[in-house]
């Protein structure tokens, strides 16, 4: 598997402006585009287990959503619409016209935005090719959070992002993973550096705002998943204990259309904790849909 320190990897990769603020992205690779969307709280360096072998296939790009990884980390108020609006900018910066997503986490609620939008006339966005979602939380009534992030979440965050620490950072992350498949520790505390970069740990509870927007956006965002006709793939680690196998079932439910496939061994991170099942689930999904223009 891909393997890659945060140094080099943000010596590899390359900036552009938007709305005053230097937004980090990389991309490697020929082929097909595949736009690659990380979650909460740490940024593109989650790819770097599968970043080698998608480069294989497409050509992959992976920024750095604002206030996240090696981007700009301004005070905030944050939101995904804005950070839809980054995607946007960037895929107009790199005269992207067709495409498809992969999307971990915070990422899916951002590709959420984008799908309603593409349905509602789609303004400065490329064709979309597929999108394939991983543990991803696209519907609130499901959502399942622990007690850390209701209070990251609550009026207290503020005061509780200003004292968190590595060793709660790296206790969470674990507590996510299926048993056994624990995120390695020297990988956790550069995670951890790029998360106080700038600054950014006491952004943490600005940036934790996001599942009151998928409250807010539910039914146009559910809306766009139901209607539309670009394939779609949900590949969950079923031990997740937000965004496992209670949240699939919802969506095999509400989004029959929809595939589904589950990693039976693994928790919140397959790319991460499994990625060459990942890997393999996603080349299943891309070969058997009908092959981009």
């Amino acid at each position: 598997m891909s393997q890659s320190t945060p140094q080099q990897w943000q010596h590899a990769g390359k900036q552009f402006a938007f709305q005053g603020a230097q937004v980090f992205y990389k991309e490697k690779g020929k082929g097909p585009v595949l736009l690659c969307l990380h979650g909460y709280p740490t940024g593109s360096w989650d790819w770097r287990r599968v970043w080698d072998e998608l480069a294989e296939e497409y050509r992959v790009i992976a920024p750095d959503l604002l206030g996240f990884g090696f981007s700009d980390k301004p005070r905030g108020p944050y939101s995904l619409l804005q950070q839809a609006d980054l995607v946007t900018a960037l895929l107009r910066h790199l005269r992207i016209s067709q495409m498809s997503i992969l999307a971990h986490d915070y990422g899916a609620n951002v590709t959420q935005e984008l799908l309603a939008r593409y349905h509602e006339g789609g303004a400065g966005l490329p064709r979309f090719h597929a999108v394939c979602f991983l543990n991803a939380c696209l519907f609130p009534e499901n959502y399942r959070p622990d007690l850390g992030t209701k209070l990251m979440m609550s009026p207290l965050g503020g005061l509780l992002a200003a004292c968190y620490t590595r060793a709660r950072f790296e206790k969470r992350c674990n507590r996510l993973c299926a048993p056994g498949r624990q995120l390695d520790k020297e990988e956790l505390g550069h995670a951890w550096d790029m998360v106080r970069r700038e600054g950014g740990r006491t952004l943490l509870a600005k940036l934790a705002g996001y599942p009151a927007e998928r409250t807010k956006h539910r039914e146009r965002w559910v809306s766009a998943l139901q209607r539309t006709s670009v394939p779609l793939r949900l590949i969950d680690g079923a031990m997740d204990p937000i965004a496992g196998t209670h949240m699939a079932e919802r969506y095999r439910e509400l989004v029959p259309h929809g595939d589904l496939t589950y990693l039976e061994d693994c928790g919140h991170f397959p790319h991460l904790e499994q990625p060459a099942a990942m890997l393999r689930a996603l080349q299943a999904f891309m070969k058997r849909i009908a092959p981009a223009n």
